[in-house]
């Protein structure tokens, strides 16, 4: 296993420059959604298309994977629900540990189970710091992870335990209100835990306008990922692409 994918999100970090990911999942794509969204990921210089979701009613992960291999460059990366989410066929795999939760089982032990495939398919891990936030609703993944989300005006409970996965030594820290969560992380959850590591970080969930996108990136998001917003209104990924990549490093957090 190389670290390619993870050495760029280092350097991005590094660098301040800000990048945009959306967020497919194989329940609600179909060949047709896949293409339009290649084509904007390609006109608008989307690096990163996560793919996978907390829960999954039908497997065509690999056949959709090897359709958006015919029509872009972007990396593919898994974001996965459950070790059934896994597959050689994408670039790399967000190795998530749910630290914002008590749920041993995604603390470390489907990760047990997932490893020796993870190996065998030779898949880029990034191990990553995985946080719910409270998105003012339940949302699939809270309700799959059986575990209660970060209070959205608790800051500091963010901030330190984005430290913890600092101190244990995860390489990258996402935020995340979950999939059609009704608020996305606030910026002052991202300032918080901006200012409390040095890491990569990324956010998603409820992201639904150029302005909240842009104000997540401001705050200190690496990577901003819209999911839901984007299968309503695939060209809105143009628009928050175009303002996100745009923002100048000495703006933000």
């Amino acid at each position: 296993m190389g670290r390619v994918i993870s050495t760029h999100i280092q350097q991005l970090h590094q660098s301040k420059s800000k990048r945009l990911a959306v967020l497919i999942d194989p329940d609600k794509s179909g060949m047709e959604y896949l293409h339009r969204i290649a084509e904007i990921v390609n006109k608008s210089g989307i690096e990163f298309i996560f793919f996978g979701g907390s829960l999954l009613t039908k497997y065509e992960l690999d056949d959709h994977i090897k359709m958006l291999r015919t029509l872009t460059d972007a990396k593919i990366i898994l974001f996965p629900g459950s070790t059934l989410q896994v597959t050689p066929e994408a670039d790399a795999l967000l190795f998530l540990s749910l630290i914002s939760g008590r749920n041993p089982e995604l603390l470390i032990g489907q990760h047990v189970i997932a490893a020796p495939l993870i190996k065998q398919f030779d898949l880029e891990t990034l191990a990553t710091g995985y946080m719910l936030v409270d998105g003012g609703r339940p949302t699939t993944a809270s309700y799959i992870s059986g575990s209660l989300p970060l209070p959205a005006d608790k800051p500091d409970i963010a901030a330190c335990t984005a430290m913890a996965g600092e101190m244990l030594g995860l390489n990258q820290i996402y935020l995340d209100a979950g999939s059609g969560a009704m608020n996305p992380v606030s910026p002052e959850i991202i300032r918080a835990v901006r200012q409390s590591i040095d890491l990569p970080i990324i956010v998603g969930g409820g992201i639904k306008s150029v302005e909240q996108a842009v104000n997540a990136a401001k705050a200190g998001a690496d990577i901003v990922v819209v999911g839901n917003a984007a299968e309503k209104d695939p060209q809105l990924l143009e628009d928050i692409a175009l303002n996100v990549h745009a923002i100048p490093s000495h703006t933000q957090a």
